[in-house]
This record gives C-alpha cells, sequence and structure tokens, in this order.
C-alpha cells in the first residue's frame, strides 16, 4: 500500500511531558483523515511534526513515499490553530502578500477566493471578518501553490452552525478534485460527516486507525435475541437463512446482519421450536465507540 503520509514511530517529548509517543500514522491519497482526540491529546504536535514546526526526536516520516521531506513539503498546505492574518488588509490583498512565496498568479488567487467563497468581500478588511471567513481565508492560504496535501488543525472549532457547514462543503469540494486531508477535531459529530479513514488519539498514543466503513459496521444495529437455546437458535436461523451473521451470548445470540423485519426472525425460532423470550435492536454510537477507545 503507497501512502502520502507514513510515520514510523514518531516520537516527541518536551521535558518529561511525551507529546507524541512513537505514532505510526497511514494516509492514503484522496483520505479526508479525522485525528481524533480530546484537547492536549497530541494532534497538533503531530501536524506540526508533520510539517517541520518541530523536529522529533524518534521517528521517521515519509511523505509520498520518500523521505526528502524539504521537497515534499512544498506540496503540503496547512492551517495550524488561528490563521496569521493581516487585519487591516482585505482577503485579496492578504492572498497576495502570501502568493510571494509560493510564486502564485493573480488570476491563481481571484480562482481560490472564489473556492472558498470571498470572492466578493470586496474592500473589507480581514478585521472585520467573522471567525468563518477568517477560516475560509486561512484555507485560501493554505490552498496557495496547488497543494496536494492540506493539514488542518481544528478548522471548524468556534464555529456557528452554518460556518462549520461553509467549511466541510470546501473541504468536501476540495476532496473531490483530488486533495488529500489530515484534519484535527473533537468534534466527533461533524468529523464523521466527512472523514474517509479515522487515527483516534489519546496521550500521546494513536490508539487506532479505522475506515469510515469499518467504523459503520462497528457501530451498526444488531438484534439481540434471549432464547431458551442459543445453538438450537443459531441453526434454525441458518436455515431460514444461511448469509445472516450470527453470534452467540451466553443466553441466546445477535444477529449482526441487517433485519428488515424482526417479526420474520422470531417466526422463524418459534416454528423451529425455539423459545424466544425477548428480542430487541441493540447498537453502539458513533460517539460511544469513540470515548470507549480515546478511555484507553
Amino acid at each position: 500500500m503507497e501512502y502520502v503520509i507514513e510515520t514510523n514511530g514518531l516520537t516527541k517529548k518536551y521535558g518529561n511531558k511525551t507529546a507524541v509517543d512513537h505514532m505510526s500514522v497511514h494516509v492514503q491519497k484522496g483520505d479526508i483523515y479525522g485525528l481524533i482526540g480530546k484537547n492536549g491529546a497530541g494532534k497538533t504536535s503531530l501536524m506540526k511534526l508533520l510539517l517541520g514546526l518541530t523536529l522529533p526526536d524518534e521517528g521517521k516520516i515519509r511523505f509520498f513515499g520518500n523521505t526528502d521531506l524539504n521537497h515534499a513539503r512544498r506540496n503540503i498546505g496547512s492551517l495550524i490553530e488561528a490563521p496569521g492574518l493581516y487585519k487591516n488588509e482585505t482577503a485579496y490583498e492578504n492572498m497576495k502578500r502570501f502568493a510571494m512565496l509560493a510564486d502564485t498568479s493573480d488570476k491563481e488567487i481571484r480562482s481560490i477566493l472564489k473556492t472558498v467563497g470571498l470572492a466578493d468581500t470586496g474592500r473589507k478588511k480581514a478585521g472585520k471578518f467573522s471567525l468563518g471567513m477568517r477560516q475560509r481565508l486561512g484555507i485560501a492560504i493554505a490552498l496557495l501553490g496547488h497543494p496536494e496535501i492540506l493539514i488542518l488543525d481544528e478548522p471548524i472549532n468556534g464555529l456557528d452552525p452554518a460556518g462549520i457547514k461553509e467549511i466541510r462543503d470546501i473541504i468536501l469540494e476540495l476532496n473531490k478534485k483530488g486533495v488529500t486531508f489530515v484534519i484535527s477535531s473533537h468534534l466527533l459529530d461533524e468529523l464523521g460527516k466527512i472523514a474517509t479513514r479515522y487515527g483516534i488519539v489519546s496521550g500521546g498514543v494513536l490508539v487506532e486507525e479505522i475506515t469510515s466503513k469499518e467504523l459503520s459496521d462497528k457501530c451498526r444495529t444488531s438484534l439481540k435475541i434471549v432464547t431458551d437455546d442459543g445453538r438450537k437458535a443459531a441453526y434454525a436461523l441458518n436455515a431460514y437463512d444461511p448469509k445472516l451473521h450470527l453470534e452467540l451470548s451466553e443466553n441466546g445470540l445477535s444477529v449482526l446482519s441487517e433485519v428488515k423485519d424482526n417479526s420474520e426472525i422470531n417466526i422463524a425460532l418459534v416454528n423451529a421450536g425455539v423459545r424466544v423470550y425477548e428480542m430487541k435492536n441493540e447498537s453502539i454510537g458513533f460517539e460511544d465507540f469513540f470515548i470507549e477507545r480515546l478511555g484507553k
């Protein structure tokens, strides 16, 4: 598997505190990779290591399959913490200043401002922008030079629902055009709307990497059935539908496959002579799954 970002045992210490503890992260091309963790978990520290803003004590980083980090970082845009803007200048003037570093044309600047919805702000100064507008301008600056990867640290933190939707729509639109994202957040519900892959971080440790599909499978609803004989019930349901995914428990079994009509399951068991004492749908929520992992 080829990754656009790959770390191996990446570690960063500040005195006695280990901010990043032997993290091995894997980001594929086209991912919207969500770093989830509590404040202080190590998300920002990891991002700063990736961007070369701080140096690791141990471990390796690879971008696009190689270790020529300085060259590769030219293809990475970033917004870490709050965007550093010239408050007395317009969105366009801010872009012009930062464009000097990326050797960007005026046409590209105006195209990027249109992409993030800031093309019509006119003479309004950045200091008068809303928080959402400042975040969008920060993303616009990060897009200078046509980066293949964008690293965004808490891009929706503090935004109202309208601002969150604006940032989310921009991310999804850019991702359709081939931009890979690494986004940190502690807002599980919002990140869940866009992420294709997650890295769960707790206490400087990468607890788990999981795709959105794997997460969906883990959080799906199951049908719990309490019977007088779990094995007999499993045999009956296998005969009824061999495709059902079953899991035996101490006092019955669970149907992990999607069940459209619970009554049909009940009829199949009763016809097989199985006593059914209870049937109920159970599920682990998206938030519950992450809280359980973060507890580790």
